[in-house]
Formats: C-alpha cells, sequence, structure tokens
C-alpha cells in the first residue's frame, strides 16, 4: 500500500476563505506563518536569547495577518468540513470499449492573421487534438477583388495547426468586401451568391486538392446569432441563416464531396437558429454533418441541459440521426471567472468527463492562447464600436481563457489536457464515483491510468474526502501517483509516490482530496 499522508499532500491543499462564491486561496499566508513559527523555534545567528518573535508575538501575528488577508479580500474564513469518503475501483478484468478523449480537443481565437500559437507547436502536439477550430476570418483577405484569391496567408495559420498534429476544423465567418461592400453585421447575404459559392469552391479545393491539407470540417459561420459582439461580421436571422447555409454547404460539398459541413455556432443555445437548421436539414433542404453551438459557463449542468436538447431535436429527423453534436467553443463563466488556480483543471475533467458520458461527439475547449489585437486588422470589416469592443476585451481586460497567456505562459489547465491524453486503449469502468468526485480509467498494454477529481458543486463550504484507490483485481507491477500543482513555477505535475505494488495491502492507495484537487495513477502491470 502507498498511503499519501496529509504531509504529503498539504501542498495540494488549498486554504479558502469564502463568501458567497467568493474561493481565494494564500498560499503565501500559509508559508509565512510556517517561517514564523519556525522562527520562534529557530531565531537568527547572534540573536539567541531573544527571540525575533515570542510565542505570544507568533500568535498574534498569525491573527493579524489572517485578519489583514481577509479585510483585503472582503470575504469571511471557511468552515473546515469533512466530504466523507470515497472508495474508487476500476475493473481491469474487461474494457468497457476504446477511449479516445483527444476528440475533445481544442481552438483558437479569431483574433490575428498571424499564426497566434507557433510557439507552443510543440507543447500543443503533446496534447494529441484531432482537431484545432480556426476562425476564416476577413483579415486573411481571401477575396481581394473579383476573381482575385490571397491564400497565403491562412496557409500559415493552416499549417500551424497542421504542425501540432491535429486537423483544422474551418470556421467560415469572413466578409469579403467586393462582396459585402457596406459594413453592418445585420447586412449577411453577399450581393452574388454565385461569386460567393464559386470563392467557397476555391477555398476548399486549395485546401484539400492543391495543398492536401485533408481538412474534414467545414462551419458555416460563428456565432452567427449575436453578431459583432462574438467577433464576426454576421448576425443572422434564422430564415438568413439557413439560406446562406444552404448556398455555402453546397459550395463545399461541390469542391469536396467527402467533406463535412454544419454549424450554425450558436452562443446562445436557445436561439431559434438552432431549431430552424435542424428543422430545414431535417426536411432535407440542405445538407448537416454536425451540429455546434457555444457554452460559457462553471456550471456542469447547463453543458448536459444543452446536448440531451439538441439531441433530442436531431432525433425528431430521421434524416439527421448520425449528425455529430459538437460544443466548439467551451470555458468557464468570463463573466465571473473562478479565480481559484486549482478550478480550471478539474474543470476541465468534469467537463470533459460529462461530455463523454453524455454522448458528445466533439469538443472545442476556447482557446489555446490569449492574443492582443490589433485594431487595425479588424476596422475594414467591423464597426468602430466592434472593433472597439474587440481591442478593448482582448487587450485591456484581464483574460482567462487560454491554455497560455499573451506572454506564452502556460496556464494549469494545460496540465489537465495532458492527463487526458494519457485515456487511450480499453476504457475501464470505475465504482465509487459521486457528485463531486470524478475518475476516469484506461488500460493501454501494459500501463493502467487512473485520473481523479474534486469538483464540487453547489456546496457553500467543501470538505475533504478521503478517498481509497484499488484495481480489480489487483495486478502485479508498481503503482505510481501524481499530483497536479497548479501553484507551482515548475513540475505542476509532481511525483509523490512510486511503489512496489502490496498484494496484502487494504487499499491500493488512499488519499486526502481536498476540493478542486487533480491526481492521477500509473500502474505498470508485470
Amino acid at each position: 500500500m502507498s498511503a499519501v499522508s496529509e504531509r504529503d499532500t498539504k501542498q495540494y491543499a488549498p486554504m479558502y476563505v469564502t463568501s458567497g462564491d467568493c474561493k481565494m486561496r494564500f498560499p503565501m499566508m500559509q508559508h509565512t506563518i510556517l517561517v514564523a513559527r519556525q522562527t520562534q523555534k529557530h531565531p537568527p545567528n547572534g540573536q539567541r536569547g531573544h527571540q525575533v518573535l515570542t510565542r505570544k508575538q507568533g500568535r498574534i501575528f498569525t491573527v493579524l495577518l489572517f485578519a489583514t488577508m481577509l479585510a483585503f479580500s472582503g470575504c469571511t474564513p471557511s468552515q473546515s468540513t469533512d466530504a466523507g469518503s470515497a472508495a474508487l475501483t476500476a475493473d481491469i478484468s474487461h474494457s468497457m470499449g476504446s477511449i479516445d478523449l483527444t476528440r475533445y480537443a481544442l481552438g483558437q481565437g479569431g483574433l490575428s492573421d498571424q499564426p497566434m500559437f507557433d510557439s507552443a507547436v510543440d507543447q500543443v502536439h503533446q496534447l494529441h487534438p484531432q482537431t484545432v477550430r480556426l476562425f476564416v476570418q476577413e483579415y486573411f483577405n481571401l477575396y481581394p477583388a473579383h476573381g482575385k484569391y490571397h491564400w497565403t496567408t491562412l496557409d500559415k495559420s493552416i499549417e500551424t495547426i497542421l504542425a501540432t498534429g491535429a486537423r483544422p476544423l474551418m470556421c467560415l465567418c469572413f466578409k469579403p468586401k467586393v462582396l459585402f461592400p457596406k459594413i453592418d453585421d445585420r447586412i449577411v447575404q453577399p450581393n452574388s451568391y454565385p461569386e460567393w459559392e464559386q470563392l467557397i469552391e476555391h477555398l476548399v479545393r486549395r485546401c484539400n486538392v492543391e495543398k492536401k491539407y485533408g481538412i474534414q470540417y467545414w462551419e458555416v459561420g460563428n456565432e452567427v446569432d449575436i453578431g459583432e459582439s462574438g467577433g464576426s461580421p454576421y448576425k443572422f436571422t434564422p430564415d438568413e441563416y439557413t439560406e446562406f447555409y444552404k448556398h455555402t454547404a453546397d459550395a463545399i460539398l461541390r469542391a469536396d464531396p467527402q467533406a463535412k459541413v454544419g454549424g450554425p455556432a450558436l452562443a446562445n443555445y436557445h436561439s431559434p437558429i438552432g431549431t430552424a437548421l435542424i428543422k430545414y436539414c431535417g426536411q432535407g433542404k440542405a445538407p448537416l454533418s454536425f451540429f455546434s453551438w457555444h457554452i460559457y459557463s462553471s456550471h456542469p449542468d447547463v453543458y448536459v441541459k444543452s446536448i440531451r436538447t439538441f439531441k433530442k431535436e436531431l432525433a425528431e429527423y430521421p434524416r439527421l440521426n448520425q449528425v455529430e453534436t459538437i460544443i466548439d467553443e467551451w470555458n468557464m463563466s468570463l463573466s465571473n471567472p473562478d479565480l481559484n488556480p486549482y478550478f480550471q483543471p478539474a474543470f476541465v475533467l468534469q467537463m470533459t468527463d460529462g461530455f463523454l458520458n453524455e454522448g458528445l461527439s466533439r469538443s472545442a475547449y476556447y482557446h489555446i492562447r490569449d492574443y492582443h489585437v490589433d485594431p487595425n486588422l479588424f476596422a475594414p470589416f467591423m464597426s468602430p464600436e466592434g472593433t472597439m469592443f474587440m481591442a478593448h476585451w482582448w487587450n485591456t481586460m484581464p483574460q482567462y481563457d487560454g491554455l497560455f497567456d499573451q506572454q506564452g505562459r502556460i496556464r494549469p489547465a494545460y496540465f489537465a489536457f495532458k492527463l487526458l491524453s494519457l485515456m487511450r486503449g480499453g476504457r475501464l469502468q470505475v465504482a465509487g464515483t459521486k457528485p463531486g468526485i470524478g475518475a476516469i480509467a484506461s488500460r493501454n498494454g501494459p500501463w493502467i491510468n487512473l485520473v481523479f477529481w474534486s469538483f464540487p458543486q453547489g456546496e457553500r463550504h467543501p470538505g475533504t474526502t478521503g478517498v481509497t484507490v484499488d484495481l480489480s483485481p489487483r495486478p502485479k507491477g508498481r503503482v505510481r501517483l501524481v499530483g497536479l500543482d497548479p501553484t507551482a513555477p515548475l513540475n505542476n505535475l509532481e511525483q509523490i509516490s512510486n511503489e512496489t505494488i502490496d498484494p496484502k495491502a487494504p487499499h491500493l492507495l488512499s488519499v486526502n482530496l481536498h476540493p478542486y484537487n487533480v491526481y492521477w495513477v500509473e500502474v505498470d502491470v508485470e
């Protein structure tokens, strides 16, 4: 048995102060109190006989420091609670079927004509995403004049994605000036549909015939229900969108009959545009390979409800029974982000587990890298207000979306995707999960991987859960336990133990699982 003591796991135990939805972690406070106590015992050289802090002073210092931190946070201290126990057991005797979570992949925001994550290609490659969603935006200047095409700038972004091992999911949201002379997101029909269709055909042939990029997914529009506030210059009514969709989808399939076409990449999944597209395609008026929408919420139930809603709507039409469902932008709430550094990695795992269990076909986490917006790139096709909004949001507002920030620094959510990429081979059933405690397990050759995490929902004062981990039957070999520490400047995935499996131990492992903690267990079977 490899029992992880409180001493071993305390670095993964955030100290919280809470008030309502406020959750803050103060590692420096813990560290300072520890140093103060050590100083009482070991005064500096030359000061023996007069300690820097007496025991009483140390207690006063601790209380005052804690009170000061509370004053700055505007929160009240949390209650220490015990959330009970959980016994996780992975059945390794048989597989539930193959598992590969890399289809729950990534996207990159439509912020620049430059390859925005070219400096992180190797790191993204390690996550093995099957797809990376790419905004095909007007700043690529694909159609500068009638009958004239410009591809090289877009090629660079496509080839950056290909270098990661992924394939682009192409989101078509560009608006050539020659086809849309007036800047207005409510003008959504080109002045010549034959010319628009010819442009789309040339684009698809360029990618899949001339360059042989092998791009499969083509999405018509981005957040077509909200216009410029979604970063794209189209704001459709339901009837306008279905007409535009048909012209565009037909052109794509003429150029590549094997392509998958879909949309509408809704910002609000309740938008009537979604229902209109499903009905339109369900009646056989246009092809539909996949249906897409976006969600930014920190509450997993919202995602589950949306998936079930669209699966139910699609099921009403027999011809749509093979349509894929894709949430191709998702993240925690952007209006009220949870800034606890432990939250987002656990959130990524919780959501991916939900996608898997609900049968979501694909997803694209938004996004790979935060990036500076040059207003001069958006002014030619967006209103002054829309351009100002984009620049203010990305250049002024604090950003929490990317796996990498604007300076290219890695964020903890990256390591959650790293752990998910290990889930390959056969999926194993894990018994003992419960609300707030999740787990995913797989077996690939001699390696068994199990990731488990805490994601408390609706709890004012989430507590610590004593978790035991077992495999049935218990194999011979070695077991390694790794914790994800989002606060570490280096080595965020930190090995806690690596031991030979003890056949007589009551459990394979035992861990004190604090709120939003993430652990990875790897077993190397002899």
